[in-house]
């Protein structure tokens, strides 16, 4: 998800290079070096020397505002704002402030799925067009029905990331399913309209039933409310970059009057009330800026946002906990949610179910995720299951990934192979 050039652009046009946040999308041809020396029993907050240094970073990446979560021992341990949430107002990152998280959604939106396999409402092995079968698909594509729920979240559905015309541009697959790393939001999004259909909720619905409400994650939507209209950080390019237009910070407050005229608020939108609507909204945007239903609705695989103890909190959840609460997804589930699925380089990196995972060591990976919004917001969040800790960082940047990489490194004492890909 980021993007390039000026003017109006769709939510598309910066979720195409969401490849980018993907392993699979860019791996170099030499082989990866060595990492540094983990600081096992070090704690990963960021030590006194990281703090000072971080004004400085931010200044020379052009990140007006950061936010950093730490989970140790497999709880909330830490977590601090730096900088300014909005610049024009000269308001500061507080413990309010609602950052994207880009492509941190999509680990997120995995861990709902599978709490609906482990109620039996979805099967990990089922195929995709046995819960739903958009309109929009292909119909001369056999290998569409092969899609299963798996491949949508390990990323090997062979669909493209996104479509550069889908409202007149039907999806259809690029690679056979189960054999590749494809990193794909289309496919994301079409797991969500399978998760709607099944569940009856839409998508922000189901993850405060499922998951925000249980988790105490009550800063975060999917969609758009009046807690993120009123604490919503605002993102900039990097230094020197072109400015691109903010997609979803500029979408959802055109929709809102609409929402509030048909009387249901944006969370609660599902795919019918988004092609109910989109003539309308058409109407009331920019040209270009609305050209399909998927772009007046919530997106599994980018749109959330939250305060960044709120991604904290959740990640709590997917490290390994003494007792586990029922709403959580089973110990099993949770273990192969972090197991290798599929290789990206072998032997060190993996795509697992909804996450990336690094190998430490013999008997040890890491999983992590990166995520980038419209050329502004940079996301990265890493944990490490054995020692039950976690690390969040969220950028209002487009330069955010120079510095959330120099925390990383500084926190962890590792220097992640991801880095270089």
């Amino acid at each position: 998800m980021g993007g390039s050039g000026t003017g109006t652009l769709h939510r598309r046009g910066f979720l195409a290079s969401a490849s980018a946040c993907g392993v699979a999308a860019l791996l170099p041809a030499a082989a990866p070096r060595a990492a540094a020396a983990v600081a096992a029993d070090r704690p990963w907050i960021p030590s006194d020397a990281v703090l000072e240094a971080l004004p400085e970073w931010m200044r020379a990446f052009g990140v007006p505002g950061v936010g950093i979560a730490v989970v140790e021992q497999g709880e909330l341990a830490w977590h601090r704002g730096f900088g300014l949430a909005d610049i024009q107002r000269g308001t500061a990152v507080d413990a309010d402030s609602v950052f994207e998280c880009a492509s941190l959604s999509k680990p997120v939106f995995a861990y709902l799925v599978l709490q609906l396999v482990d109620a039996g409402v979805l099967r990990l092995d089922g195929a995709l067009v046995d819960y739903h079968r958009p309109a929009y698909l292909a119909v001369d594509d056999p290998w569409l029905e092969r899609i299963t729920v798996r491949d949508v979240l390990r990323h090997s559905s062979g669909l493209p990331g996104w479509r550069a015309d889908p409202g007149h541009e039907a999806l259809r697959t690029r690679a056979a399913p189960g054999e590749r790393v494809d990193y794909s939001g289309e496919a994301f999004f079409w797991l969500q309209l399978a998760v709607e259909h099944v569940t009856g909720q839409s998508l922000d619905q189901l993850a405060r039933r499922r998951l925000f409400g249980p988790a105490g994650m009550r800063g975060s939507t999917f969609a758009w409310d009046a807690h993120a209209a009123r604490h919503s950080v605002v993102g900039v390019p990097a230094p020197g970059a072109a400015p691109v237009v903010q997609t979803f910070g500029r979408q959802w407050p055109l929709l809102e009057p609409l929402a509030r005229a048909r009387g249901k608020p944006l969370p609660a939108w599902t795919w019918d009330d988004a092609v109910r609507a989109l003539p309308q909204a058409r109407a009331a945007a920019p040209e270009g800026m609305f050209t399909w239903p998927g772009d007046l609705l919530a997106n599994a695989a980018a749109s959330l946002r939250g305060p960044v103890q709120d991604y904290a909190r959740f990640l709590c959840h997917v490290l390994p906990r003494p007792q586990r609460q029922g709403w959580e997804i089973a110990e099993a589930t949770r273990q192969a949610m972090l197991a290798p699925q599929l290789p990206v380089r072998p032997e060190w990196l993996y795509k697992s179910l909804g996450w990336n995972l690094e190998r430490i060591d013999a008997r040890t990976h890491w999983f992590f995720h990166g995520g980038a919004n419209a050329g502004r917001y940079r996301t990265f969040a890493v944990g490490d299951p054995q020692r039950r800790r976690a690390l969040v960082v969220m950028t209002s940047g487009g330069g955010g990934t120079g510095v959330y990489q120099r925390i990383v490194r500084a926190a962890t004492g590792r220097d992640l192979l991801a880095f270089d890909l």
